[in-house]
């Protein structure tokens, strides 16, 4: 049986990694997108790019009943945590709502598909010292509207698993980081020794606390997980999605001007200090890895020099 993908969120950052993995795999693949569909559409096998605002219920179901897949990888969603705080009825518009018409269709289609959400380490919030590295046991505390929309999304999934048997996988993911990131300290650092490089800016670079310690993932090895655990994850079951080390913010940014060969001035900006930082974000893989077989498998130097290159020919 041909395997058939319809991916939400096909132009964001995982999901347009996605689209290009499963294609490469020899799946069909719909990407389904909010207002832009990705530049690279033309150039994919076996790839078709239908625009949906998951807010549309009868979009949806007309989407389903078209290309009938067998796999639905759900990465759509409103994913800044600032700006659920200045706008959290889009937040939840977008992420609860949008979610729940994308599972009433799947419960109305004529055969439902396997259902790959990407959650969030957000529903977990500040967690203590003594748990980490966290498991998918910790209690949910969330910190803003976008991890509150990400527990719904969570118990949403289950809940259609265990009323409708819809199966359903939650994949929880934490700090994920690569080629064409933005809007996170490794992306940030790489386009700013780009730039100095390029002698776009002068050759200093302005961070925020370099104190944290987070635990950068792959793209690659994240698409990987959303493979694996569609393929092989238990359904009605939650899965962490993380990197299996972490790393100091600041010792992350010392590699990053070691690859590039740029010499660079380091300065700290108020603007780029948060209110308050968790000392350190870190999950348990353990439960992934014994029901898939999933383990990352790029170093974050790897990812750093693969980043340095992609700014380097896309800046």
């Amino acid at each position: 049986m041909k395997q058939i993908a319809l991916v939400t969120g096909a132009e964001g950052f995982i999901g347009s990694h996605l689209v290009n993995f499963l294609s490469a795999d020899g799946w069909k693949v719909i990407g389904a997108y909010l207002n832009q569909g990705p530049a690279t559409s033309a150039e994919l096998p076996n790839v078709r790019f239908e625009q949906c605002d998951l807010r549309n219920g009868q979009r949806i179901s007309q989407i389903l009943n078209e290309h009938q897949p067998t796999h639905i990888f759900h990465l759509g969603a409103q994913s800044l945590p600032t700006l659920s705080w200045s706008n959290p009825v889009e937040t939840f518009e977008s992420n609860i709502m949008g979610s729940l018409h994308l599972f009433e269709a799947v419960r109305h289609a004529k055969k439902p598909a396997t259902v790959v959400s990407a959650c969030s380490s957000a529903e977990y919030g500040h967690v203590p010292p003594a748990a980490i590295p966290v498991t998918e046991e910790q209690p949910f505390r969330p910190l803003h509207p976008y991890g509150i929309s990400k527990v719904c999304l969570d118990l949403l999934a289950r809940e259609y698993f265990l009323d409708y048997k819809i199966p359903a996988i939650n994949l929880r993911l934490f700090n994920t980081t690569g080629p064409g990131k933005t809007s996170d300290a490794p992306s940030d650092f790489v386009r700013q020794l780009v730039r100095i490089k390029k002698g776009l800016q002068p050759p200093v670079i302005e961070v925020g606390n370099l104190k944290p310690h987070r635990a950068f993932l792959d793209v690659d090895d994240t698409v990987r997980g959303f493979y694996l655990a569609a393929l092989k994850g238990k359904h009605g079951e939650a899965y962490n999605l993380c990197a299996t080390k972490t790393h100091e913010i600041g010792e992350l940014l010392r590699t990053a001007i070691r690859l590039s060969g740029v010499k660079a001035e380091i300065r700290p900006v108020p603007r780029l200090m948060r209110p308050s930082d968790e000392k350190i974000i870190f999950g348990s893989t353990r439960k992934i890895r014994r029901d898939t077989g999933w383990k990352p498998l790029k170093s974050i130097e790897q990812t750093l020099k693969s980043m340095l290159e992609y700014w380097d020919a896309n800046m």
